[in-house]
């Protein structure tokens, strides 16, 4: 199985995407959370520095670009190749409110005319260009029913791979996603289908472990082991099942979370961060923002856990780290 790591803005930057690949690996791609591309700006200051090579030369990542205009893209993606790379990901699937009033990520898919539109003028250049386009899209924006219409527009395009998130925008993250509709892509798509959304656990996993990809976002945020666990698990079942099948059955030992391995990735970070960054509320913005997901690596720790989020300096929050470890 194919793992890929799920674009999250403002945390999956370069900085947590190499730490990642350091201590831990496993992942066949990389997203790179969305660049928003407008007719005279195509890739910011601060986009080049996300995505120049030297700041990603240990893995494989796929840009992503969030917009409704085929220049836009266009423009974008012409300075990406220059950069080297040769996929590119468009987003289809941002539920966010401000960019779906916009028309944009799954506030699009309720404009058929306008996403046909932008599909046909961005796979007309990337075929010409020698570009794979693959698209990370929702089911609709109101109802899951939108899809059935949608999956006909996708049939239409040669696009490198379907990442399909099934919930509708309205649902945000909420519920528990729609998986008929997945299950109807699987048999009616004319293009590769990858799939998102709820992979929390090695058992989530192994619900889709029939599929040639998945993508896991926020479980790898609560549990950086989540993929190595899945892997364990599963070659730990062969094993039991192969020893059944001899008559040599001996139970194996449960998986035990690293966290000295946890400390280093940390510590990687919070360096790095602030080496790039001045000041010391720019990087505990950001360490705070990580520790609401890797608290629920330290369940019995809520008062130590507290000390963390409310440290004010770097004094503060090394003085609580130290009580953590």
């Amino acid at each position: 199985m194919n793992f890929y790591f799920a674009p999250l803005e403002g945390i999956t930057r370069y900085i947590f995407r190499n730490a990642y690949e350091k201590y831990y690996g496993g992942m066949d791609k990389y997203f790179a959370p969305f660049i928003s591309p407008t007719d005279n700006c195509f890739l910011t200051p601060k986009n080049i520095r996300e995505l120049c090579p030297e700041n990603n030369d240990k893995i494989t990542l796929i840009p992503q670009i969030l917009t409704n205009k085929p220049v836009a893209f266009i423009g974008a993606a012409k300075e990406l190749k220059s950069m080297g790379y040769n996929e590119i990901n468009l987003n289809l699937g941002c539920p966010s409110g401000t960019v779906c009033v916009k028309r944009k990520g799954a506030g699009l898919l309720s404009e058929w005319y306008e996403l046909e539109k932008l599909l046909d003028g961005i796979f007309e250049w990337a075929g010409n260009e020698n570009v794979k386009l693959s698209v990370k899209t929702r089911l609709g924006r109101f109802e899951p029913d939108e899809f059935y219409d949608i999956l006909e527009i996708y049939n239409k395009y040669p696009i490198h791979e379907l990442i399909i998130h099934p919930r509708v925008e309205k649902d945000y993250y909420k519920g528990e996603p729609r998986l008929d509709f997945y299950e109807y892509a699987v048999k009616n798509s004319d293009n590769p289908v990858v799939y998102n959304g709820n992979l929390f656990t090695p058992e989530d996993i192994k619900k889709h472990d029939n599929k040639e990809s998945v993508m896991l976002g926020r479980g790898l945020l609560y549990n950086p082991e989540l993929a190595e666990c899945y892997n364990y698990m599963s070659a730990r079942d062969e094993d039991t099942e192969s020893k059944e099948s001899t008559g040599n059955n001996t139970e194996s030992a449960d998986y035990e979370f690293n966290f000295k391995r946890f400390w280093d990735f940390h510590d990687e970070i919070y360096h790095s961060y602030q080496e790039l960054m001045s000041g010391d509320k720019n990087v505990l913005f950001h360490m705070k923002e990580l520790w609401t997901y890797w608290k629920a690596l330290y369940n019995d720790c809520e008062r130590e856990i507290k000390h963390i989020l409310k440290s004010k300096n770097s004094g503060e929050y090394e003085a609580a780290l130290r009580i953590l470890k």
